[in-house]
Protein backbone atom coordinates (compact mmCIF):
# COMPACT_ATOMS: atom_id res chain seq x y z
CA UNK A 1 0.00 0.00 0.00
CA UNK A 2 1.14 3.64 -0.97
CA UNK A 3 2.06 5.78 2.04
CA UNK A 4 -1.23 8.53 2.03
CA UNK A 5 -1.13 12.18 3.79
CA UNK A 6 -3.60 12.16 6.24
CA UNK A 7 -4.96 14.17 9.37
CA UNK A 8 -4.32 12.30 12.78
CA UNK A 9 -8.29 12.23 12.94
CA UNK A 10 -8.44 10.73 9.23
CA UNK A 11 -6.00 8.28 9.92
CA UNK A 12 -7.83 6.73 13.12
CA UNK A 13 -11.22 6.74 11.11
CA UNK A 14 -8.96 4.61 8.16
CA UNK A 15 -7.85 2.42 10.83
CA UNK A 16 -11.16 1.29 12.40
CA UNK A 17 -12.81 1.36 8.41
CA UNK A 18 -10.05 -1.16 7.33
CA UNK A 19 -10.50 -3.41 10.66
CA UNK A 20 -14.37 -3.21 10.05
CA UNK A 21 -14.36 -4.39 6.51
CA UNK A 22 -11.91 -7.29 7.26
CA UNK A 23 -13.75 -8.54 10.63
CA UNK A 24 -17.45 -8.17 10.76
CA UNK A 25 -16.98 -8.66 14.80
CA UNK A 26 -15.76 -4.40 15.09
CA UNK A 27 -18.26 -2.54 16.05
CA UNK A 28 -18.37 1.07 17.01
CA UNK A 29 -20.32 2.81 19.59
CA UNK A 30 -20.51 6.20 21.72
CA UNK A 31 -21.91 9.48 21.37
CA UNK A 32 -22.79 11.04 17.08
CA UNK A 33 -20.73 8.70 15.19
CA UNK A 34 -23.14 9.27 12.81
CA UNK A 35 -21.95 12.50 12.30
CA UNK A 36 -18.96 11.61 11.87
CA UNK A 37 -17.80 12.26 15.57
CA UNK A 38 -17.21 15.59 17.44
CA UNK A 39 -13.28 15.44 15.89
CA UNK A 40 -14.29 13.61 12.56
CA UNK A 41 -13.13 10.76 13.21
CA UNK A 42 -15.49 8.34 12.43
CA UNK A 43 -16.31 10.51 9.28
CA UNK A 44 -17.98 8.00 6.52
CA UNK A 45 -18.11 5.42 9.01
CA UNK A 46 -21.59 4.45 9.57
CA UNK A 47 -22.75 5.36 5.85
CA UNK A 48 -20.27 2.35 4.68
CA UNK A 49 -21.25 0.23 7.60
CA UNK A 50 -24.57 1.18 8.58
CA UNK A 51 -25.96 2.10 12.34
CA UNK A 52 -26.07 -1.39 13.22
CA UNK A 53 -21.98 -1.42 13.35
CA UNK A 54 -21.54 2.15 14.03
CA UNK A 55 -24.12 2.64 16.97
CA UNK A 56 -25.48 5.92 18.29
CA UNK A 57 -25.95 5.84 22.03
CA UNK A 58 -27.89 7.99 24.89
CA UNK A 59 -25.66 10.22 26.45
CA UNK A 60 -24.37 8.09 29.84
CA UNK A 61 -20.78 6.71 29.60
CA UNK A 62 -21.57 3.93 32.07
CA UNK A 63 -24.11 2.77 29.55
CA UNK A 64 -21.62 2.78 26.87
CA UNK A 65 -19.01 0.91 28.43
CA UNK A 66 -21.15 -1.11 30.04
CA UNK A 67 -22.70 -2.29 26.82
CA UNK A 68 -19.66 -2.79 25.59
CA UNK A 69 -18.25 -5.06 28.12
CA UNK A 70 -21.50 -6.98 27.26
CA UNK A 71 -20.58 -7.03 23.38
CA UNK A 72 -16.99 -7.86 24.33
CA UNK A 73 -17.72 -10.89 26.38
CA UNK A 74 -19.85 -12.47 23.40
CA UNK A 75 -17.51 -12.44 21.30
CA UNK A 76 -17.62 -8.70 19.54
CA UNK A 77 -14.76 -6.21 19.31
CA UNK A 78 -16.40 -2.57 20.07
CA UNK A 79 -14.96 0.99 19.61
CA UNK A 80 -15.87 2.87 22.33
CA UNK A 81 -16.16 6.62 22.02
CA UNK A 82 -15.80 8.64 25.16
CA UNK A 83 -15.62 11.94 23.20
CA UNK A 84 -13.19 13.35 25.81
CA UNK A 85 -11.30 12.21 28.49
CA UNK A 86 -13.24 13.78 31.27
CA UNK A 87 -16.45 12.35 30.62
CA UNK A 88 -14.81 8.75 31.22
CA UNK A 89 -15.15 9.34 34.81
CA UNK A 90 -18.84 8.83 34.11
CA UNK A 91 -17.90 4.63 33.51
CA UNK A 92 -15.06 4.47 35.62
CA UNK A 93 -16.44 1.40 37.58
CA UNK A 94 -16.99 -0.40 33.82
CA UNK A 95 -13.81 0.30 33.17
CA UNK A 96 -11.83 -0.41 36.10
CA UNK A 97 -14.09 -3.23 38.22
CA UNK A 98 -15.46 -4.88 34.67
CA UNK A 99 -13.11 -4.17 31.45
CA UNK A 100 -9.76 -4.60 33.25
CA UNK A 101 -10.72 -7.64 35.76
CA UNK A 102 -12.60 -10.09 33.61
CA UNK A 103 -10.02 -12.14 32.49
CA UNK A 104 -8.37 -12.22 35.58
CA UNK A 105 -11.52 -12.78 38.40
CA UNK A 106 -12.96 -15.28 36.02
CA UNK A 107 -9.73 -17.59 34.97
CA UNK A 108 -9.62 -16.79 31.65
CA UNK A 109 -13.57 -17.89 30.64
CA UNK A 110 -14.10 -14.77 29.02
CA UNK A 111 -12.14 -11.69 27.56
CA UNK A 112 -12.73 -7.79 26.90
CA UNK A 113 -11.34 -6.71 24.05
CA UNK A 114 -12.50 -3.31 23.92
CA UNK A 115 -10.54 -0.57 22.89
CA UNK A 116 -12.00 2.81 24.58
CA UNK A 117 -11.08 5.64 23.10
CA UNK A 118 -10.76 8.59 25.52
CA UNK A 119 -8.72 12.13 23.97
CA UNK A 120 -6.65 13.28 26.64
CA UNK A 121 -4.79 16.94 26.85
CA UNK A 122 -5.35 20.41 26.88
CA UNK A 123 -8.39 21.50 24.62
CA UNK A 124 -8.25 25.24 24.13
CA UNK A 125 -10.47 27.66 26.05
CA UNK A 126 -12.40 24.32 27.52
CA UNK A 127 -11.18 24.99 30.90
CA UNK A 128 -10.81 22.39 33.95
CA UNK A 129 -13.23 19.41 32.85
CA UNK A 130 -12.25 19.13 29.33
CA UNK A 131 -8.53 19.89 29.71
CA UNK A 132 -7.55 16.60 31.66
CA UNK A 133 -4.80 14.31 31.03
CA UNK A 134 -5.08 11.45 33.31
CA UNK A 135 -3.18 8.22 31.86
CA UNK A 136 -1.45 7.59 34.73
CA UNK A 137 -4.53 6.64 36.11
CA UNK A 138 -5.40 4.20 33.81
CA UNK A 139 -1.69 2.95 33.63
CA UNK A 140 -2.27 1.79 37.65
CA UNK A 141 -4.96 -0.42 36.50
CA UNK A 142 -4.07 -3.99 36.26
CA UNK A 143 -5.43 -5.62 33.08
CA UNK A 144 -5.85 -2.35 30.80
CA UNK A 145 -3.35 -1.43 28.13
CA UNK A 146 -2.38 1.88 27.67
CA UNK A 147 -1.56 3.52 24.52
CA UNK A 148 -0.75 6.98 23.33
CA UNK A 149 0.26 7.72 20.07
CA UNK A 150 1.73 11.29 18.90
CA UNK A 151 1.67 11.03 15.08
CA UNK A 152 -1.08 10.40 12.38
CA UNK A 153 1.20 7.30 11.41
CA UNK A 154 1.10 5.71 14.59
CA UNK A 155 -2.78 6.67 15.35
CA UNK A 156 -3.46 4.17 12.52
CA UNK A 157 -0.96 1.46 13.40
CA UNK A 158 -1.62 1.49 16.99
CA UNK A 159 -5.70 1.50 16.61
CA UNK A 160 -5.06 -1.43 14.37
CA UNK A 161 -3.04 -2.80 17.16
CA UNK A 162 -5.55 -2.33 19.76
CA UNK A 163 -8.29 -3.48 18.28
CA UNK A 164 -6.17 -7.11 18.08
CA UNK A 165 -4.84 -7.45 20.91
CA UNK A 166 -7.80 -9.27 22.44
CA UNK A 167 -7.14 -7.36 25.91
CA UNK A 168 -8.99 -3.84 27.01
CA UNK A 169 -6.98 -0.92 25.86
CA UNK A 170 -7.77 2.48 27.16
CA UNK A 171 -6.42 4.49 23.81
CA UNK A 172 -5.41 8.48 24.59
CA UNK A 173 -5.50 10.67 21.56
CA UNK A 174 -4.78 14.25 22.05
CA UNK A 175 -7.73 16.74 21.75
CA UNK A 176 -5.21 19.28 19.92
CA UNK A 177 -4.11 16.34 17.46
CA UNK A 178 -6.58 15.95 15.09
CA UNK A 179 -5.68 18.56 12.64
CA UNK A 180 -2.14 17.43 12.17
CA UNK A 181 -1.05 15.67 8.91
CA UNK A 182 1.18 13.45 8.22
CA UNK A 183 2.31 10.50 5.65
CA UNK A 184 0.29 7.34 7.16
CA UNK A 185 1.37 3.83 5.26
CA UNK A 186 -1.86 1.89 6.06
CA UNK A 187 0.23 -1.65 5.83
CA UNK A 188 2.53 -0.45 8.20
CA UNK A 189 2.23 -2.28 11.42
CA UNK A 190 2.92 -0.28 14.90
CA UNK A 191 3.19 -2.87 18.04
CA UNK A 192 2.33 -2.26 21.26
CA UNK A 193 4.84 -2.06 23.68
CA UNK A 194 7.91 -0.66 21.70
CA UNK A 195 9.09 2.92 21.59
CA UNK A 196 9.81 4.55 18.71
CA UNK A 197 13.22 6.74 19.03
CA UNK A 198 12.17 10.21 17.20
CA UNK A 199 15.38 12.23 17.41
CA UNK A 200 18.88 10.66 17.92
CA UNK A 201 21.30 12.66 20.08
CA UNK A 202 23.70 12.19 22.43
CA UNK A 203 24.15 14.58 25.46
CA UNK A 204 20.37 14.01 27.20
CA UNK A 205 17.15 12.03 26.46
CA UNK A 206 13.67 13.41 26.22
CA UNK A 207 11.27 10.42 26.70
CA UNK A 208 7.85 11.71 25.90
CA UNK A 209 4.25 10.36 24.42
CA UNK A 210 1.26 12.27 22.36
CA UNK A 211 1.36 16.00 21.67
CA UNK A 212 4.12 16.74 24.30
CA UNK A 213 6.41 14.66 21.87
CA UNK A 214 6.24 17.53 19.38
CA UNK A 215 6.49 20.31 21.88
CA UNK A 216 9.99 18.21 22.79
CA UNK A 217 11.18 18.28 19.22
CA UNK A 218 10.25 21.69 18.93
CA UNK A 219 12.43 22.77 21.66
CA UNK A 220 15.65 20.52 20.41
CA UNK A 221 15.97 23.23 17.95
CA UNK A 222 16.83 25.67 20.81
CA UNK A 223 18.50 22.77 22.52
CA UNK A 224 20.75 22.15 18.90
CA UNK A 225 21.57 26.12 19.23
CA UNK A 226 23.69 25.87 22.45
CA UNK A 227 25.55 22.93 21.15
CA UNK A 228 23.01 19.81 22.97
CA UNK A 229 22.06 17.12 21.01
CA UNK A 230 19.14 15.87 22.70
CA UNK A 231 17.77 12.37 21.75
CA UNK A 232 13.39 12.51 21.67
CA UNK A 233 12.31 9.24 22.80
CA UNK A 234 8.16 8.53 22.16
CA UNK A 235 6.92 5.80 24.15
CA UNK A 236 3.39 5.31 22.48
CA UNK A 237 1.92 2.70 24.67
CA UNK A 238 2.70 3.61 28.23
CA UNK A 239 1.32 -0.22 29.45
CA UNK A 240 3.77 -2.04 28.47
CA UNK A 241 6.27 0.66 28.17
CA UNK A 242 9.66 -0.17 26.38
CA UNK A 243 11.64 -0.18 28.74
CA UNK A 244 14.68 -1.64 27.34
CA UNK A 245 14.80 1.59 24.48
CA UNK A 246 14.88 4.06 27.52
CA UNK A 247 17.48 1.82 28.99
CA UNK A 248 19.26 2.20 26.53
CA UNK A 249 19.07 5.89 25.73
CA UNK A 250 19.71 6.83 29.24
CA UNK A 251 22.94 4.66 29.63
CA UNK A 252 24.13 6.46 26.29
CA UNK A 253 23.55 9.96 27.61
CA UNK A 254 23.61 9.84 31.18
CA UNK A 255 20.88 12.40 31.48
CA UNK A 256 17.60 11.87 30.99
CA UNK A 257 14.45 14.10 31.00
CA UNK A 258 10.73 13.18 31.24
CA UNK A 259 8.29 15.65 29.45
CA UNK A 260 4.12 15.00 30.25
CA UNK A 261 1.30 17.38 29.76
CA UNK A 262 -0.43 15.77 32.93
CA UNK A 263 -0.04 16.89 36.57
CA UNK A 264 3.86 15.97 37.06
CA UNK A 265 2.51 15.07 40.58
CA UNK A 266 2.14 11.33 40.68
CA UNK A 267 2.46 11.20 36.72
CA UNK A 268 3.36 8.39 34.53
CA UNK A 269 6.76 10.13 34.70
CA UNK A 270 7.13 9.04 38.12
CA UNK A 271 7.53 5.42 37.38
CA UNK A 272 9.98 5.77 34.30
CA UNK A 273 12.40 8.03 36.92
CA UNK A 274 11.52 5.68 39.79
CA UNK A 275 12.68 2.62 37.32
CA UNK A 276 16.08 4.45 36.14
CA UNK A 277 17.06 5.60 39.33
CA UNK A 278 16.76 1.63 40.85
CA UNK A 279 19.13 1.09 37.44
CA UNK A 280 21.64 3.91 38.27
CA UNK A 281 21.97 4.67 34.98
CA UNK A 282 21.69 8.03 34.66
CA UNK A 283 20.62 12.16 36.28
CA UNK A 284 17.21 12.11 36.07
CA UNK A 285 14.42 14.86 36.02
CA UNK A 286 10.80 15.07 35.25
CA UNK A 287 8.52 17.91 33.78
CA UNK A 288 4.78 18.54 33.97
CA UNK A 289 1.78 20.69 34.56
CA UNK A 290 1.72 22.04 37.91
CA UNK A 291 -1.07 20.57 40.57
CA UNK A 292 -3.98 22.78 39.76
CA UNK A 293 -6.99 22.63 37.48
CA UNK A 294 -6.55 24.12 33.89
CA UNK A 295 -7.64 27.60 33.89
CA UNK A 296 -10.63 29.15 31.07
CA UNK A 297 -8.62 32.46 30.42
CA UNK A 298 -5.78 32.10 28.87
CA UNK A 299 -3.14 33.28 31.06
CA UNK A 300 -4.13 30.58 33.67
CA UNK A 301 -4.37 27.80 30.30
CA UNK A 302 -0.93 28.99 29.88
CA UNK A 303 0.56 28.10 33.00
CA UNK A 304 -0.39 24.18 32.54
CA UNK A 305 0.64 23.61 29.13
CA UNK A 306 4.13 22.52 28.29
CA UNK A 307 5.99 24.48 26.13
CA UNK A 308 9.65 24.51 24.48
CA UNK A 309 10.90 26.97 26.49
CA UNK A 310 10.12 25.15 29.53
CA UNK A 311 11.81 22.12 28.41
CA UNK A 312 14.96 23.86 27.58
CA UNK A 313 15.38 25.48 31.23
CA UNK A 314 14.42 21.89 32.97
CA UNK A 315 17.03 20.31 30.33
CA UNK A 316 19.81 23.00 31.09
CA UNK A 317 19.41 22.24 34.90
CA UNK A 318 19.40 18.57 34.48
CA UNK A 319 22.38 19.26 32.24
CA UNK A 320 24.47 21.46 35.15
CA UNK A 321 23.98 18.56 37.35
Amino acid sequence: MSTQQMTYAQAGADALARAMREDPMVVALGEDLGRGGIFGQYSGLQAEFGAQRVIDTPISESTIVGAAVGMALTGLKPVVEMRVIDFALCAMDEIVNQAAKNRFMFGGQGRVPAVIRMPIGIWSASAAQHSQSLEAWFAHVPGLVVVAPSTPQDNHGLLRAAIDCGDPVAYFEHKELWGESGPVHPGEPVPLGRARVARAGGDLTLVSWSKAVQVCLQATVELDAQGVQAEVIDLRTLWPWDRDTVLASAARTGRVLVVHEAVQVAGFGAEIVATLAQEGVARLARLGAPRAPVGYSPGLEALARLTPQKIVQAAQALLRR
